[in-house]
């Protein structure tokens, strides 16, 4: 089997890429890939570090303006799709799977008018311009929210879930919680604004510190490496609480994840898959940064079904952030909400993916 995965510009697209990528070489004993992204993209670092074959295309996505710019994008398209086209052309591959990102639009529009078994994998409950455009030409496309549904031909859809949901459900969470220096007889609290932080999420944790110190809970409270001296800087004026652990970054947070009572987030895809699998409840402060502003979308789908508390960046302070950890903190309520959450998830993501792949190389053959 030979299999073309594409999708870039951020983890939320390429995480979920390689885990299906780990799924269908547990399922597939005589498989190859290529990975085609852009030369410059965050996918190219990350793939190649997986050791997964990687091709690059150049291509640049639509700015949402009429501009001058607009028309070198669509120069930039076609050449893409020539370049995509001696790429398929020459690996032949059974199916090709894009992720999101504005690379995959060449890729998946190539593939399709090639004739090779297409999917697109949309992970936010609102999808971005690449998926709208390739769901007119692809065969399947695969959702993790059921608002999604609406904005594609009905015909094609399919629940999948997340696939990286499927890597968190196994984990030991109290190894996690041990490598993250927290102890395991205390409730903990998760605290991240992402790989690279978020500035007003770290004020307003800082401020909350002298209150935190006398709370029955431990925090966990990751910075981000790009904001951690800065933090440091000022914790240690005030004092670091000793039910405080503060730390730039978590390499293995599928792990530590797993050991978590409650966390405090911001709402991207990939994320709120992972919570959802594992039943954690959140309060989420979306990104207001995002395009279409799909990560408050996001977080709304949860909270209707009581898996999560909203909470707006604009009314983001210390007093309310420590407000909406104290609610959640009550056993009651975080039993409930741990049921909605786990009730959301879909831990057999991966596996759902792979099948429908399956079923359309299948089906392409007969």
């Amino acid at each position: 089997m030979k299999v073309v995965v594409s999708g870039g510009g951020t983890g939320g697209h390429i995480y979920p890429a390689l885990a299906l990528i780990r799924e269908i070489q547990k399922k597939e004993k005589n498989v190859s890939f290529i990975y085609i992204g852009t030369e410059n993209g965050l996918e190219k670092k990350i793939v190649t570090r997986e050791k997964i074959p990687f091709k690059s295309i150049h291509i640049t996505g639509f700015r949402r303006k009429l501009s001058f710019e607009n028309m070198k994008t669509v120069y930039r398209f076609l050449k893409g799709v020539r370049d995509s086209k001696k790429i398929l052309a020459q690996f032949k591959p059974d199916v090709v799977i894009g992720t999101g990102g504005y690379v995959c639009g060449p890729v998946v529009y190539a593939a399709a008018k090639l004739g090779i078994p297409t999917i697109i994998h949309e992970q936010n409950s609102v999808p971005g311009l690449t998926n709208k455009f390739l769901s007119r030409y692809v065969d399947k496309i695969a959702v993790c929210f059921n608002e999604a549904k609406n904005f594609f031909p009905k015909e094609k859809v399919v629940m999948t879930g997340n696939p990286r949901a499927s890597e968190v459900v196994h984990q030991d969470g109290e190894k996690g919680r041990i490598s993250a220096g927290l102890t395991t007889c205390m409730p903990a609290v998760l605290i991240f604004g992402g790989s690279r932080g978020a500035r007003p999420i770290n004020e307003a944790v800082i401020k909350s510190l002298n209150i935190l110190r006398n709370k029955p809970y431990q925090v966990l409270y990751v910075t981000g490496e790009a904001h951690y001296s800065e933090v440091k800087k000022e914790v240690d004026l005030i004092g670091n609480p000793k039910n405080v652990v503060i730390k730039p970054f978590i390499h293995n947070m599928p792990e530590v994840l797993a050991g978590i009572d409650l966390t405090v987030a911001r709402a991207g895809a990939t994320t709120l898959a992972e919570l959802t699998s594992l039943g954690i409840p959140s309060i989420l402060i979306p990104s207001p940064y995002v395009t279409n502003n799909h990560q408050e979308k996001n977080a709304r789908a949860l909270c209707e079904h009581g898996a999560a508390k909203l909470l707006l960046e604009k009314d983001l302070t210390a007093a309310k952030l420590i407000q909406q950890i104290d609610i959640v903190m009550d056993q009651e309520v975080l039993t409930k909400m741990k049921t909605a959450a786990k009730n959301l998830g879909m831990p057999n993501a991966a596996s759902n993916l792979y099948r429908l792949m399956i079923e359309l190389i299948e089906k392409k053959q007969r």
